[in-house]
């Protein structure tokens, strides 16, 4: 594998980002809003769209997902347009596109509407020369809302849980990255592998960074996000961990994070994650 630079089309169209995983609680949301945040402190325009029923993007940035009254739901269901449901956030140059529980029922709608696969990059082409960074938070499964934004992402990002059984569902995303890839989004890259909730005192997150980055090709990225009280806290005063505690140790890593992020740019299209996902040592078969 081979990083490149931004490519033609992320220049003139934006960066779109997909943060995918079907395993639940790996950090995904956690990723996109702090990621974003500090994209944003650092002069460039991002958008985030939540696209996760339980709304907890929308949330992190202060939003009260029960007064949200238009959403994504309402976009993928040709009722609202992109641009009706920016809503800015307390960090400059960066706007969420909000979640509500309307959403949990899109999957349903959206199997029996004309292109179903394709109604989020379709809604969200005409926004993305406003943005240098378009994230897609995604739920935790790899239904039609997952693939509605693995169709409209450039590349995606996958937030990898440091803890038991965390590489045991990657192939499973992997067939389905490809699966996208040959039927609906030919260029879909693999943007690359952000560890999660690395716990230093305990063998096994090693184990887990350790394979990862011996099998995973150089898709992993260098920096390494700690599990860390902080990072808990700050959503729950609805604020990204750079405005809520910048000092801590989440705040450097998601920084770090970011410079790296614009550092390496979008991976090349013919860059993939073996089909078969690694295991880390004393994980039983």
């Amino acid at each position: 594998m081979r990083s490149v630079g931004a490519s033609e089309r992320e220049t003139q169209n934006g960066d779109t980002v997909a943060c995918a995983n079907q395993k639940g609680g790996v950090g995904k949301t956690t990723t996109v809003v702090n990621l974003g945040a500090y994209l944003a402190l650092k002069g460039r325009r991002v958008l985030v769209v939540d696209l996760d029923p339980q709304g907890n993007a929308t949330s992190g940035f202060g939003i009260d997902k029960s007064s949200v009254t238009r959403s994504v739901y309402d976009l993928l269901c040709d009722e609202a347009t992109a641009e009706e449901l920016l809503v800015p956030t307390r960090i400059d140059r960066l706007d969420l596109m909000p979640a509500a529980l309307s959403l949990a029922g899109a999957e349903v709608e959206l199997a029996t509407l004309p292109q179903r696969e394709r109604r989020l990059s379709r809604a969200l082409a005409p926004l993305a020369p406003r943005y240098d960074h378009i994230l897609i938070d995604c739920p935790p499964s790899l239904g039609l809302l997952t693939v509605n934004a693995l169709t409209a992402a450039g590349s995606v990002l996958v937030p990898l849980q440091c803890e038991y059984y965390a590489l045991e569902g990657l192939s499973q995303l992997v067939a389905t990255i490809n699966l996208v890839r040959d039927h609906l989004n030919p260029t879909l890259a693999v943007r690359g592998v952000v560890l999660t909730m690395f716990d230093s005192r305990t063998l096994l997150s090693a184990e887990v960074r350790d394979e990862a980055r011996r099998h995973l090709d150089g898709a992993v990225y260098e920096t390494i996000i700690p599990r860390s009280v902080r990072l808990s806290e700050a959503p729950s005063y609805g604020l990204p961990i750079a405005l809520y505690r910048g000092d801590s140790k989440g705040a450097e890593a998601y920084r770090a994070l970011a410079d790296e992020f614009l550092a390496r740019g979008r991976r090349s299209a013919s860059a993939a994650v073996p089909l078969v996902a690694p295991r880390p040592a004393g994980v039983p078969a």
